[in-house]
């Protein structure tokens, strides 16, 4: 059984998690998987390029303080990403580092650099799939690697292995969902009575919302992920820029409730349709009747609906997920990855 090195490019909550989850799961993957692992690799802007070609010790890496991670740990720093891939001989890279909307810089390099180093890439940076998709898929599929990504839209839910793997030969004509939590949060909190700065305070404090949550009401977040979704599931190019975007800044708490109490609650909803000239994609505030499932989606739970060749109507549902669904979809991508 061959032990794989593991790269972790940005060392946030989701990387931070994925270790737990793979200690966690250590006996499973290598009884039932055949996968043994060892982290050689992990790089942030805080901590700098740090690589153990033998192996970090995960709990100790976990440890590690934010004030001053890695001091005193066993390894050593290298000048710059490409050291950093030559030392650490990575098998799988695992891309988490912050999103460029405009660009998917420097996320887009870092996964083409990683595949062209014989790597397989798994991230949960939407970046590289809305503005490079198809070049970084079929440089995974020439290098013989994955590029893998499901951890990018719903968290961990299978959405695009679904269609990959289970749902072959079907045509996706259009979808349409909830797919931003802290924009459902706060119209959830403004429903039950606060403010919109109320509400978003609340989602800030329960660390659901960024400080800066910018990008999330003013629909860009969406806006990715519906790009990320046509791109992928509907074989069309499309970047976030050229979503009709509007998000939820200029509703008040008033308007809200009252749209609530007659019956046909504010839902931000993400929207995409083929036409004969290709797609169009929206996300905007929408009145949506109680009839409808999506009415009933808040908090942080997510749904999405497809319409296909076959499937009518083919609908996806997340309840409250945390950090741990994140990081599982990366640990499938993993278990995908290491059996290709």
């Amino acid at each position: 059984m061959n032990t794989m090195n593991l790269c972790l490019l940005g060392f946030g909550n989701v990387n931070r998690t994925l270790v737990e989850l793979l200690q966690h799961k250590e006996a499973e993957l290598r009884e039932r998987h055949g996968i043994k692992w060892r982290i050689t690799g992990v790089a942030s802007r805080r901590i700098g390029w740090q690589v153990n070609a033998s192996g970090f010790d995960a709990p100790e890496v976990l440890r590690a303080p934010s004030s001053n991670p890695f001091s005193g740990i066993r390894g050593e720093e290298c000048k710059h990403y490409h050291a950093w891939l030559d030392a650490a001989q990575p098998d799988v890279v695992f891309e988490a580092t912050s999103l460029n909307v405009e660009t998917g810089q420097p996320a887009v390099d870092h996964v083409r650099d990683a595949l062209q180093h014989g790597a397989h890439v798994i991230t949960a940076n939407k970046g590289p799939v809305v503005h490079a998709y198809e070049e970084l898929r079929d440089l995974a599929a020439r290098a013989g690697k994955q590029f893998l990504f499901e951890s990018t839209v719903m968290d961990g839910i299978p959405i695009f292995s679904l269609f990959r793997n289970t749902l072959p030969a079907i045509e996706v004509k259009g979808f349409k969902g909830i797919l931003n939590s802290t924009t459902n949060v706060i119209l959830t909190g403004m429903e039950r009575g606060l403010s919109f700065d109320e509400s978003l305070g609340q989602a800030q404090q329960l660390g659901i919302a960024e400080t800066d949550a910018g990008h999330d009401i003013d629909g860009w977040d969406a806006a990715v992920k519906v790009a990320a979704l046509v791109n992928v599931i509907m074989g069309v190019r499309l970047t976030p820029q050229k979503v009709d975007r509007k998000g939820i800044r200029t509703l008040t708490g008033e308007a809200v409730r009252s749209a609530r109490n007659a019956g046909s609650p504010y839902k931000l909803i993400c929207r995409a349709q083929r036409t004969k000239s290709g797609v169009t994609a929206s996300v905007r505030p929408e009145q949506i009747p109680l009839t409808d499932p999506m009415a009933l989606v808040d908090g942080t739970s997510s749904i999405l609906q497809f319409e296909t060749d076959i499937f009518p109507g083919l609908t996806i549902t997340e309840e409250n997920p945390g950090l741990y669904a994140t990081a599982y979809g990366m640990l499938a991508d993993f278990i995908r990855a290491a059996g290709s």
